[in-house]
């Protein structure tokens, strides 16, 4: 699986609300940075965060625009994309996102490092773009 098909699975499990699914795009040792108010948010607090969520119908849908490949590798790639989260309360949510994807060791991609960027960071990133 390489990185759009990765960006399309993590939006259609999210929007499928499929639990199990989704977990299995997601490394044991995943660490996110960059989410206000929290300093590392790790795989169970993945979970906990989705099963809510999911359960409770509070996701009515995630999108992913725009693929930049930093760096690839055979069992590594990291890239940039813009997250459109979309709550059922109206809420909208749109973020910059520095994934890194692993191959594992059962031959499935998983996310193992995603950054939130900051403001300033994706705009950077987008005037880049333009040159």
């Amino acid at each position: 699986m390489k990185a759009q098909q990765f960006l399309d699975a993590m939006a259609s499990t999210a929007n499928a609300l499929d639990l199990d699914a989704h977990m299995d795009l997601i490394s044991k040792q995943v660490r996110v940075f960059g989410v206000p108010g929290y300093e590392i948010i790790g795989h169970q607090d993945w979970y906990n965060q989705c099963e809510y969520e999911f359960s409770n119908r509070v996701l009515k849908r995630v999108s992913y625009q725009g693929l930049n490949i930093v760096v690839e590798t055979l069992r590594e790639i990291m890239f940039m994309s813009i997250e459109t989260v979309e709550g059922s309360d109206g809420a909208k949510n749109v973020s910059g996102i520095e994934f890194i994807i692993q191959k594992e060791d059962d031959g499935i991609w998983r996310v193992s490092q995603e950054r939130v960027l900051p403001e300033d960071e994706l705009e950077n990133e987008k005037r880049l773009k333009k040159l």
